[in-house]
Parts: structure tokens; C-alpha cells; sequence
């Protein structure tokens, strides 16, 4: 059929073209999302894979503590300054049960603080020998690194009282503060100089004393002898 001004049907002109050409575009189409399909599914399958590979540590014996002993001063003022952090809730958990999902949240937080913060002492950082803070202008000491973890980490869900501010002497004879997490599994290292988390025996650390979980005094974890806990180095 003609239209009244003569000319043919634009339809009838594309028509017949558009016939030829539209069951490979459709096929074309119908490919490509069949493809990206299988790349989700790959990639789906890829994050399967990976989660399924991260397993947990083997048990590590628990560190025992030796009875009451005075804090860290630096601790005692920070204390004063932030009350809310250091309060200690004896109903909660002493022991973390170790999971998948908290030994991911364990790993995530020591890498992210450990990259994120830069090292510097107290002494150039704030003017004084000790300071213990959070390192909120991206700056820390040892000490800094852990409180940083040990908040982020309790804002995650785990409890304080099983996250214990450690004190050891490190390889190089100098007194360092480690994150203690006690778990079904054993005592874990978090530490500013490793993104490795390790059982305490494999630190190369010796161990002076920690935070208590029963209330503010801190616990000494030096032998009965006076003798501090000497752990093996990781081989």
C-alpha cells in the first residue's frame, strides 16, 4: 500500500533489511549475556574459592597470667582521659570463640591499621618519652597501633575484655606493646610490625604483663621465678 503523498512505507523499506539481519544481532546479544553470565558466575565462584582457602590457625596454648600487678603508666593516663575505653565489662566474654568470620575481621584490621598509620615515638610525636593515644592524625607509637586495633575492633563486635594492651620486651631488647586476642583457640599477636597474626609462643617476644579482664589492675605474665615468658621466634 502506497501512502497519498506516492512514497513507499519507511516500514516496508527497512523492514525486509531488518528481517535479515535481526536474528544474528539476537543470537549476538543473546551470547553476550550468556558470557557475562559466566564471568559473574566465575567470579562468584573465584570469591567461593578464595573464602574457602582462608582456614583457621592451629590451636596455640593459652598464656596464663601470674597474678595482679600495677599498669603501664601511660595507660593509667590515657584511662583518665578516656574513661569509656578502658571500662571493663565482666560480663562479657574472656574468650573469644574463633570463627571464620573473626579470624577475617582479626587479619582485615591488623593489616588496614598497620598500613595506615605511620611509626613515629613519643617523644617527636607529642614531646614526651610515653604517651599512650589513639593515632587519629595518622601517626603512632607501637602502643598507638594497638589501642587503634583494639577499638576498631571491639566497634566490630568483639568484646573488650578478651582484647588485652600487652607489654613484652621485643628482639632488639626494647620494650614494645603487642594486642593480645584470647580465643577458643589459644593467645594471638597483633602487631605493628607484622601483618602476620601469631600464637604468643611464636612471637621471639618476652612477655612482661597485660591488661586484666577482671578488673583495672593489669596481670604480670613474668614466671613465678620473676622470670619474664620467653617465646620462640617464628622460624
Amino acid at each position: 500500500m502506497r501512502h497519498a503523498d506516492g512514497g513507499i512505507p519507511a516500514l516496508a523499506l527497512v523492514a525486509p533489511h531488518w528481517r535479515g539481519w535481526a536474528t544474528p544481532l539476537r543470537r549476538a546479544r543473546q551470547a553476550a549475556s550468556l558470557a557475562l553470565v559466566g564471568t559473574i558466575l566465575m567470579l562468584g565462584g573465584a570469591n567461593t574459592h578464595a573464602h574457602a582457602r582462608l582456614t583457621l590457625p592451629d590451636g596455640a596454648p593459652a598464656h596464663e597470667a601470674n597474678g595482679p600487678i600495677s599498669p603501664i603508666a601511660g595507660w593509667t593516663a590515657f584511662c583518665a582521659r578516656m574513661p569509656e575505653e578502658c571500662a571493663l565489662d565482666v560480663a562479657e566474654p574472656a574468650v573469644i570463640p574463633l570463627t571464620v568470620a573473626v579470624w577475617r575481621t582479626l587479619r582485615s584490621v591488623n593489616h588496614r591499621v598497620n598500613t595506615r598509620i605511620r611509626p613515629i615515638t613519643d617523644q617527636a610525636h607529642w614531646g614526651v618519652v610515653d604517651r599512650w593515644d589513639f593515632p587519629d592524625d595518622g601517626f603512632g607509637d607501637c602502643e598507638d597501633y594497638q589501642l587503634l586495633k583494639r577499638r576498631m575492633l571491639a566497634e566490630r563486635g568483639l568484646p573488650r575484655r578478651a582484647l588485652l594492651m600487652t607489654v613484652v620486651i621485643d628482639e632488639t631488647n626494647a620494650g614494645h606493646a603487642v594486642l593480645t586476642v584470647r580465643t577458643d583457640h589459644g593467645d594471638f599477636i597483633l602487631d605493628n610490625k607484622t601483618d602476620a597474626i601469631r600464637p604468643w609462643r611464636r612471637t621471639g617476644y618476652s612477655f612482661i604483663k597485660r591488661a586484666g579482664q577482671d578488673g583495672q589492675a593489669w596481670v604480670s605474665l613474668e614466671g613465678r621465678d620473676g622470670a619474664a615468658q620467653v617465646a620462640t621466634a617464628e622460624p
